[in-house]
This record gives structure tokens, C-alpha cells and sequence, in this order.
């Protein structure tokens, strides 16, 4: 049995008192960080997580991809991401999460968010830095679902999903302007399917051909459309993932390196230690310790 990787919070553990608390919370950022003192970072999240900062500096990271904070940024986190802030000024804005079971009551299609760019994974394309003649709109939108959330007026969920859907075309309009003119085709899809298989089986398959196969395509047909449409090779999207997995569970101090090979199912310690030190530079350890002195 594994152990408990990372500090991973769930919505009713953040605001228990909620009306909806086991599916939304959604709240004025600055009050949400007063009573949240005790969070633990860096920690991982069970739900979807937005912010939206007004104002503020300072840093904030997800999936140890580093990002200054700037008045009229968004950002989109989907379960499982780890992030932190580092706050050099007092920041204010708004804050939403919401579960996927939440979303779902509303929309039927299970897959309704893959067609939004900022709920990928991929952190490059979950932070949006919004001009000023986009703000004023998403800002309304962010006030009436913060208003709707903490009252108990009747279908208030109702509403909050159908401003979440709102909120969600609006930044996409902005955010995805190319992708908007080129509509999905079958490499697009197909590419979608790989990376949603890798985050199901990074684990135990690690070779293009095991993903190929599931995909009813041939090994060098995934690596070339993925170095088309990504610039890199299937395999090397495989790695990431994995790579991305030992970072974070890194990061607790309470598992070996040697349960964390166990954990990626790697043969053994030395073969897990010689692949981090290949694609990062520096061994688990070296890695732990910078993330610690951070």
C-alpha cells in the first residue's frame, strides 16, 4: 500500500460550513487566504481550482512550473495538479473550486471541458493573462458566482454552473483565438486520447507501442503526429508524465526514494535514480533538497 504523498485537500475540508461544501466553494480571494492561514504548501487539490487575481505580486507555481502574479491573470487547475503561492504583496481577486460531480449535474457530456485549453494539465496553457478590455467581464462573471455560492436562494447551483460555463467560453475566446478558427480534427482527438492514456497508465506502461496499441494506430504513426502537433515525441510525453509524478512525490519527506521507484514501478532504486538524473539533471535526492531550501 502507498502512502499519503502529499497534503491533498478535498472542498468540505476547506470550508465545511458551505451550504454545497462537498462540490463549491467560491469566495473574494483575499478573505479566502484569511481563513486558510494553515494551509500546507506545496499540496495537491481533489477538485477543479481557479483564481483570479485583481491585484497583488509575488510567485505562485503549478506542477513546479514557476508564474509571476499579475492583476487580470486567470488560472485553471484540474484534480491532482500540485501548486504554491509565494506572496510578495497582498493579493485579492476570486477563487472557485468546484468538483467534477458539480459540473457534471449540469452538463451530460463527461468530456465537456477537454475543449478548453486551460483544463489540459499541461501548466504553459493554465495561466491566462487577460488585457484590461477583457477584465471587466470575467470580473462580473467571478462576482455573481461568488454572490450566488454563498447564498440560499432557490437553484442557486443552477446558476453558478451556468455562470462557470459562461466564464469558461469568455476566457476561451481570448485564450484559444487560433484553436477557435481550426476545428478538432481526428490528430487533434487522437492526441487528447494519448495524453488522457498516459495519465491513466504512466504507472506501468511506459513504451509507445504499449499506448499505440491501445489506440488501434502503429508506433510510428503516434510519434510522428505527436511531434507534429507537439513538437515532441510520443515517448517523450510518456517521460514527462513520469518525470512529473517522481517531482511530486518527491516533495513528501515521509517516502523513500526507494518507495517512490516502487510507487512508478520501476525494477529497482538505481534504475529509477539513473532516469530521474537523465531527464531533470540531478538525482531524487539533489531534487528533494532544493525543492526543501525553497
Amino acid at each position: 500500500m502507498s502512502k499519503q504523498v502529499l497534503p491533498v485537500y478535498s472542498i468540505d475540508t476547506l470550508k465545511a460550513d458551505a451550504v454545497s461544501a462537498k462540490d463549491l466553494t467560491a469566495d473574494h480571494f483575499a478573505h479566502y487566504l484569511d481563513e486558510h492561514r494553515n494551509l500546507h504548501f506545496p499540496h495537491r487539490h481533489s477538485f477543479y481550482h481557479l483564481v483570479y487575481f485583481s491585484k497583488g505580486s509575488g510567485t505562485h507555481s503549478i506542477d513546479f512550473v514557476n508564474f509571476h502574479v499579475a492583476a487580470g491573470q486567470i488560472y485553471f487547475m484540474i484534480p491532482g495538479q500540485v501548486h504554491a503561492w509565494d506572496f510578495a504583496s497582498a493579493p485579492d481577486g476570486f477563487i472557485v473550486n468546484f468538483s467534477e460531480q458539480f459540473l457534471h449535474a449540469f452538463i451530460a457530456n463527461p468530456r465537456y471541458t477537454d475543449q478548453f485549453g486551460f483544463f489540459s494539465g499541461i501548466a504553459a496553457k493554465q495561466v491566462i493573462d487577460l488585457p484590461p478590455t477583457e477584465r471587466a467581464a470575467v470580473e462580473e462573471i467571478l462576482e455573481h458566482i461568488v454572490q450566488e455560492a454563498n447564498s440560499k436562494r432557490v437553484l442557486k447551483d443552477d446558476v453558478v454552473r451556468a455562470a462557470l460555463v459562461q466564464l469558461f467560453v469568455t476566457v476561451s475566446r481570448y485564450s484559444d483565438k487560433e484553436q477557435e478558427q481550426q476545428p478538432t480534427n481526428y490528430n487533434s482527438l487522437l492526441l487528447t486520447n494519448f495524453q488522457k492514456l498516459i495519465g491513466l497508465h504512466y504507472k506501468e506502461k511506459k513504451l509507445t507501442k504499449d499506448y499505440a496499441a491501445m489506440l488501434y494506430v502503429t508506433p510510428n504513426h503516434l510519434n510522428a503526429l505527436c511531434k507534429d502537433l507537439t513538437g515532441r515525441q510520443a515517448g517523450e510525453l510518456i517521460r514527462d508524465r513520469v518525470v512529473l509524478e517522481a517531482k511530486r512525490l518527491l516533495i513528501n519527506a515521509n517516502m523513500t526514494v526507494s518507495e517512490i521507484a516502487a510507487e512508478l514501478a520501476f525494477a529497482d532504486n538505481s534504475y529509477f535514480s539513473k532516469f530521474f538524473k537523465k531527464y531533470t539533471g540531478v538525482t531524487p535526492e539533489v531534487f528533494r533538497k532544493q525543492i526543501i531550501k525553497k
